[in-house]
C-alpha cells in the first residue's frame, strides 16, 4: 500500500518541482541539440543492453540472471533521473525528452531485445510481444506522475512569479526528501529480495550502473556536447525503469527469479547516481576554487 501510493506520489511532487525551475525556452533549445537526443538514445537502445550482455558473460551469470539483467537494461530511462540531472546542474529538458522517447520506444525495442536472448537460450518462456507491454501503465505514468506535474510547476512558476523565488527552495528541499525517502521504501519494500538476490545479481548491477554512467559521459563526449548534456545523458543511461522490468518479470513471465536484478538495481542505480552526482558537484566546485 505505501509502495504503491507514496512512490508515484512522492515522484510527482519531484517533478513538480523540477517544473518550478524549467522554462519552455528550455525544451525549444534541448530539441533544436538533437545530437544529444541522438546520444542518449544510442547510449538506451544500445550501449546498455550490450554492457548487460557482456558483464552476463564475464560474471558467468546463469540463463535466469542473465535474462533478468538484459531486462532491465531493456526498460527505458527511470523518471528519477530528471531529478537527479537537476541536482547535478545538468540539461533537465533533455533528460524529460530523453525519458519520455525511450519509453515509447521500449514499445518496440524491449521485446526484440529480450526474444533475442529468450530464443538464445532456448528457453521455454514465451516470447514477448508489445501488445502484451502494460501500454496504459506506461503512458498514464508518464502523463500523470511526469507530464501534468511539470506542467503545473511551469505554469506556476511563470504565472506566479512569487511561487518561482520564494517557494522554490522550499519545494526543492522537500523533493530531495521525498528522493531519500523513494530509496528507503524501495530497499524496506523488497529488502529481503535484495539480500538474497545481491549475491549473485549484485555486482553484476554495480558494474552495469557504473559502466552507463560512464558510457553516457563518453558518448555525449564523442558527441562534443557540453558539461550539462553530458550530464543528462549519463543519468539517463544509469537510472532505469525498474517498476516496469519488475512487471515484466512477474506479470507477464510469472517468473519471480527474473525480477530479482531490476529490484536490486532499484536500489543499487541510485546509490551510483548519487555517487556520480557527488564527483560532479565536487568538480564543480573545484573549478570554481
Amino acid at each position: 500500500m505505501i509502495e504503491t501510493l507514496f512512490l508515484p506520489l512522492a515522484l510527482a511532487f519531484i517533478m513538480f518541482s523540477l517544473g518550478l525551475a524549467l522554462r519552455p525556452g528550455d525544451f525549444r533549445v534541448a530539441l533544436y541539440g538533437w545530437r544529444g537526443i541522438a546520444m542518449g538514445l544510442c547510449g538506451q537502445v544500445l550501449l546498455l543492453p550490450l554492457l548487460a550482455f557482456l558483464i552476463s558473460v564475464a560474471l558467468d551469470l546463469s540463463p535466469t540472471a542473465q535474462l533478468g539483467l538484459m531486462l532491465i537494461a531493456a526498460c527505458p530511462g527511470g523518471v528519477s533521473s530528471a531529478f537527479l540531472t537537476h541536482l547535478a546542474r545538468g540539461n533537465i529538458a533533455l533528460s524529460l525528452i530523453l525519458t519520455v522517447t525511450s519509453s515509447l520506444l521500449a514499445l518496440i525495442t524491449l521485446p526484440l531485445i529480450i526474444n533475442a536472448v529468450v530464443a538464445g537460450q532456448s528457453t521455454d518462456l514465451q516470447l514477448l510481444h508489445t501488445a502484451d507491454l502494460p501500454l496504459g501503465k506506461l503512458l498514464g505514468g508518464l502523463l500523470l506522475v511526469t507530464t501534468l506535474p511539470i506542467l503545473l510547476g511551469m505554469f506556476l512558476r511563470l504565472g506566479t512569479r512569487w511561487v518561482s523565488e520564494r517557494g522554490e527552495q522550499v519545494v526543492g528541499k522537500l523533493a530531495t526528501l521525498f528522493f531519500m525517502a523513494i530509496v528507503l521504501v524501495t530497499f524496506v519494500a523488497h529488502r529481503e529480495t535484495i539480500t538474497t538476490g545481491f549475491p549473485e545479481i549484485g555486482m553484476a548491477t554495480l558494474l552495469l550502473n557504473a559502466l552507463s554512467l560512464c558510457g553516457g559521459v563518453l558518448l555525449a563526449r564523442l558527441a562534443q556536447l557540453g558539461r550539462r548534456e553530458s550530464i543528462a545523458i549519463a543519468m539517463e543511461c544509469g537510472l532505469q525503469n525498474a517498476g516496469l522490468g519488475i512487471f515484466i518479470a512477474l506479470t507477464l513471465f510469472q517468473q519471480p527469479a527474473l525480477a530479482i536484478p531490476s529490484v536490486v538495481y532499484a536500489l543499487t542505480m541510485n546509490f551510483g547516481a548519487i555517487a556520480f552526482l557527488w564527483i560532479v558537484r565536487r568538480q564543480e566546485a573545484r573549478s570554481f576554487a
